[in-house]
């Protein structure tokens, strides 16, 4: 007989927001510094920025507004309530990092890796707490909830053509590593988050 699940606290899904969303905020600002993008929501916030000049934090709270909606009819209004906080902080936390850090120096391939294992933790953290940070990643469970199209393929594609199109906003070598930054993200992700080794809800 197994033992039942333990559902998380409000306090331990709280304590999980604010940290998982720092470490991501983290991931953003090597990035910012590091001239370097992710994909997701986030890349797309990031070549709004660089484009725009717009804060990297308006743009991708103002991208994520209209994904709440495929959040709520997907995976619910608790996730949904979780994502906007998410979204909010890191919102927050990327245009209030700056005022505390400051980076003289930094290896740009070092900073890339470095902010791809920050974000994958952070992501890790706010996944085991049914959290996100929304975006193209909410539309790409909506979709193969509703279709049937795989999420995982989605994203994959969606990142790819973000990466690509970040030839508009950086060059060459800067698109390279900030792909390596992601390959980092993405391998924290996928060795640490697999079904049936976390049982916390």
């Amino acid at each position: 007989m197994t033992d039942p699940v333990e559902r998380h606290s409000l306090l331990e899904d709280a304590q999980a927001l604010l940290i998982g969303t720092l470490l991501v905020a983290l991931s953003v600002l090597l990035l910012r510094q590091s001239g370097l993008l992710t994909g997701g929501t986030a890349g797309l916030a990031f070549l709004g920025y660089y484009l725009s000049g717009q804060p990297f934090g308006l743009v991708f709270f103002a991208l994520n507004l209209p994904f709440y909606l495929f959040a709520w009819r997907a995976l619910g209004w608790v996730f949904t309530l979780k994502t906007f906080a998410a979204v909010s902080l890191l919102s927050f936390y990327s245009e209030w990092l700056p005022s505390l850090i400051h980076l003289d120096h930094l290896n740009t391939a070092f900073s890339a890796v470095l902010a791809g294992l920050l974000a994958g933790t952070g992501l890790l953290m706010l996944i085991r707490h049914r959290a996100s940070l929304g975006g193209l990643g909410v539309l790409a469970l909506y979709l193969q909830e509703r279709h049937g199209w795989r999420a995982g393929k989605l994203q994959m594609a969606a990142d790819c053509l973000i990466l690509l199109g970040a030839l508009l906003a950086l060059p060459a070598a800067g698109v390279l590593l900030s792909i390596l930054g992601a390959m980092a993200m993405n391998m924290v992700i996928a060795i640490n988050h697999r079904p049936g080794r976390y049982i916390g809800m």
